[in-house]
C-alpha cells in the first residue's frame, strides 16, 4: 500500500526499540480511598457526577432493589481525589487509609449485611415451625368463621 523509504523503516525500528527499552510506568497507589457508609446513603448519585475515574457504581438497595438504588466505590479504581466526599450532601463518604479501607467497606456496605441476612434466613425460620404456624392459623380462622355463622344458616 505505502512504499516507505529505507530511512523511514530504520527510524521506525529505532523508535520501537527505544520504546521497548523504556521502564514500566510506576503506578502510584492513593493514600486514602473513598468508602461509603451505606446506612446513610440515599442513592442521590451526587457523588457519581463528580468522580473523575467513574469508580462509583449503582447497586440495588436492600429492601426495594428495583426502586431504591445506592452507590458503592470500586476501591481498585479509586484514585483518592476526595471529590465524592466533598460533594456528598449526606456526608456518608469517608476517606479512609488504604490499609483499612477494604475492611471498612465490607462492614459499611449493605451488600455485606444482606449476605449475612440471607445466611440467617436460610436457617431461620425452620420449615416445621412455619408449617405448624400455618396449620394453627388455618384452624383458628375456621373456628372463628364457624363461630360467626348464625345458627339458622347452618
Amino acid at each position: 500500500m505505502f512504499d516507505y523509504s529505507e530511512d523511514s523503516k530504520r527510524k521506525a525500528a529505532e523508535t520501537r526499540l527505544a520504546l521497548a527499552e523504556k521502564p514500566a510506568r510506576k503506578i502510584k497507589t492513593p493514600k486514602l480511598l473513598a468508602v461509603i457508609d451505606q446506612s446513610g446513603c440515599t442513592g442521590c448519585e451526587a457523588c457519581v457526577q463528580f468522580c473523575p475515574v467513574d469508580c462509583i457504581e449503582l447497586v440495588p438497595g436492600p429492601q426495594f432493589p428495583d426502586m431504591h438504588k445506592m452507590v458503592e466505590v470500586d476501591l481498585d479504581r479509586c484514585i483518592g481525589c476526595k471529590l465524592c466526599a466533598k460533594f456528598c450532601p449526606w456526608d456518608t463518604i469517608h476517606m479512609i487509609g488504604k490499609d483499612e479501607a477494604e475492611e471498612k467497606a465490607n462492614s459499611w456496605t449493605l451488600i455485606s449485611v444482606i449476605e449475612a441476612n440471607k445466611a440467617v434466613t436460610s436457617i431461620w425460620p425452620r420449615p416445621e415451625i412455619v408449617e405448624d404456624s400455618v396449620e394453627e392459623s388455618a384452624a383458628a380462622h375456621s373456628a372463628t368463621a364457624s363461630a360467626q355463622t348464625p345458627a339458622g344458616d347452618a
